[in-house]
């Protein structure tokens, strides 16, 4: 830490992490269980269900940079971001439940249409909490270390919510019983409170009067939603290194995107039990869990550039090697995953790290925070990759041949079926790992420019 860096309190620190486990939750269990949720109870075709969640993820990418900029124009007028925030908090675990109510009368297409619905509004709901979450480090912490402290903390709660949903998710689906309507209502109401709860508990931390200079420099755009985009753009231009962390973080979020999405059907129809679902969780997160406080120390060591390829390349190797699934399926897959997932801590900790250094550099080179700018266009890029990443699994299924199923019916799928989910939870992940890596080559910031600035 340098001389001029403040000391973060920890009850600023605490509270900023319980924010994901709201984040955490919304980003694992629609992920992990809406795809599956149509094809496999709704009877939606896969690629039906891929276009709905698609859809919706495009209205979320549409609507992230208008919000961040509004974003900051609040900070400007009132010194706050609680706002958008609170009302993110409130709204999202309603539609959550929405989302998963769907009558059991309803046919494939009237319940699709339901879902994107519902789904839409749950989005928006989510970006009015998560853009401006996002922009707080730059506020809340004022150096590299700083920032690094309170984002690895942040990951440590990200992880063990996406291990609490990712495994708690499924159980409470199981509640239902035969009634596979039943049990993902369950799971939706619960699941919306903790959600709910996290978000409002972080909202806390947001601090005030901290915008009233930048209302005065008339930094921030006007109320147009032209003229928001104008400023997504303008941010992407004047940085590379936004521009390549950006790149970088949507090909992850393409690679885990398409490995969530696609973990239940590796547990119905490659091992063929519902229960390994929730120890693909466990065998991916808990490493993770312990794994991101260690990433921390790594980043300190060596630069969080150095880190975030190690960490890369180790999810990537252990991705790739589950290819193996195709000729021998069984419980030694638990290794690898577990492997990557001491690998994904560092993929979530070290870019979150890397983005307020981003945004505090650019804003010390051109005198203009536009931290809620940055936030809603790297939100719009985080939510593109995960939702193509179902996207891509569903045109996998499709090509292969995957039938769906409505409620509890049975089905048998095909050999190419199968193999099609294998390769999309294993192959596919590591190449688009192995081409984020060539984006992040790109990425020049260092600590050393990072203290150069905090000390002029």
């Amino acid at each position: 830490m340098t001389a001029t860096e403040r000391a973060l309190s920890r009850k600023t620190i605490v509270g900023y992490a319980l924010g994901s486990l709201g984040t955490g939750g919304f980003a694992t269990l629609p992920g992990l269980v809406l795809v599956f949720y149509l094809t496999d109870t709704l009877g939606v075709t896969a690629l039906l269900a891929g276009a709905l969640v698609t859809v919706a993820k495009i209205w979320d990418v549409l609507i992230d940079p208008v919000i961040g900029a509004r974003s900051d124009r609040a900070l400007a007028r009132h010194g706050s971001r609680r706002g958008f925030m609170r009302a993110g908090a409130l709204l999202l675990p309603v539609f959550f439940v929405l989302t998963f109510a769907v009558p059991a009368e309803l046919e494939p297409a009237a319940s699709g249409v339901w879902v994107l619905i519902a789904f839409v509004l749950t989005a928006t709901a989510f970006s009015l909490f998560q853009v401006p979450y996002i922009a707080l480090p730059a506020e809340l912490a004022d150096g590299y270390d700083q920032r690094t402290r309170l984002l690895t903390w942040r990951v440590v709660v990200l992880t063990a919510a996406i291990l609490l949903f990712g495994a708690g998710g499924p159980m409470l689906r199981r509640l239902g019983g035969e009634n596979e309507y039943l049990g993902y209502l369950i799971m939706a109401v619960v699941a919306g409170v903790v959600i709910g709860v996290g978000m409002l508990l972080a909202s806390r931390v947001a601090p005030r009067g901290v915008g009233a200079h930048a209302a005065a420099s008339g930094a921030h755009p006007g109320g147009g939603i032209r003229e928001h985009y104008r400023a997504g753009l303008a941010v992407l231009r004047r940085s590379q290194s936004f521009r390549a962390l950006l790149l970088t973080f949507m090909l992850q979020g393409l690679a885990t995107g398409v490995m969530l999405a696609g973990a239940n059907y590796v547990a119905v129809w490659v091992l063929h039990s519902e229960a390994a679902l929730e120890l693909l969780f466990v065998a991916l997160i808990a490493p993770a869990l312990f794994c991101a406080p260690l990433w921390g120390v790594i980043a300190r060591r060596v630069g969080k550039e150095r880190g975030f390829v190690l960490a890369s390349v180790l999810f990537g190797v252990a991705a790739l090697s589950l290819t193996a699934m195709l000729w021998a399926p069984g419980a030694w897959v638990y290794l690898p995953v577990a492997l990557a997932g001491a690998g994904y801590a560092g993929m979530q900790s070290l870019p979150m790290a890397m983005l307020p250094d981003v945004i505090s550099h650019d804003a010390a080179e051109h005198g203009d925070g536009q931290a809620g700018t940055f936030s809603g266009v790297w939100t719009a890029g985080e939510t593109t990759g995960m939702a193509l990443g179902a996207t891509a699994l569903t045109v996998m299924l499709a090509a292969t041949g995957y039938i769906e199923s409505i409620g509890s019916a049975t089905v048998v799928q095909s050999e190419a079926a199968v193999t099609g989910i294998v390769l999309s939870f294993s192959a596919l992940p590591a190449a688009l790992i192995a081409a984020s890596l060539l984006s992040l080559r790109r990425y020049t910031l260092r600590k050393s420019d990072i203290d150069r600035k905090v000390l002029v």
